[in-house]
């Protein structure tokens, strides 16, 4: 019923790889989902409804920022499993520096025990360092995620335009046809 740290430890580490496996399987379906609306897109333009063409536009530009949200979040979340890693090295670091400047104290003489004094107290302003660090990243990724939850709209139409020729391909659709199509796109995105 009662977990041992290291099972507890073991628990936590499966469950931040299940969700690693959750943001990449999330980020998979969202490119299925890209493909999807670039499809559409080519196949109303072909047919010339422009109705579907938008609506297709509109679904790709909601994808491609959720995916975008999504891939940042991952790196995210790799990061700062990372730096807990990292931290909990430290901690163990500093605990059997800690044990080993108490056992080196009762063994030496006062000169140097001063000297490990002052190494393990160096070594405490660095984990104090670290802790600083790691509040600041953690704030700054709070305003990216902030910044980056906005509207959809963080996908530039050019993306959206590039992205469809290139799929669409000169063999489908004529040049001139995409230019008449992405100048009415243009024109209602400005009105």
């Amino acid at each position: 019923m009662f977990k041992s740290k290291q099972e507890k430890e073991i628990s936590k580490r499966m469950l931040a790889k299940k969700t690693i496996a959750q943001m990449n399987r999330h980020i998979a379906k969202l490119e299925e989902q890209k493909k999807l609306y670039i499809e559409a897109a080519k196949r109303a333009t072909r047919q010339g409804l422009k109705a579907q063409y938008d609506l297709a536009l509109s679904g790709l530009k909601m994808t491609m920022a959720q995916q975008k949200k999504a891939q940042e979040m991952l790196l995210n979340f790799e990061i700062t499993s990372q730096m807990k890693d990292m931290s909990m090295m430290t901690t163990e670091f500093l605990k059997g520096m800690g044990m080993l400047s108490k056992e080196m104290a009762r063994l030496t003489d006062e000169k140097q025990f001063v000297k490990v004094q002052k190494e393990f107290e160096k070594a405490m302003a660095g984990s104090e360092q670290q802790t600083m660090n790691m509040e600041l990243f953690l704030e700054q990724n709070q305003s990216t995620f902030a910044s980056a939850s906005g509207s959809p709209d963080s996908v530039s139409d050019e993306e959206l335009e590039r992205l469809i020729a290139e799929q669409a391909g000169q063999e489908d659709i004529g040049s001139d046809v995409i230019e008449k199509e992405l100048a009415e796109i243009r024109g209602k995105l400005k009105g």
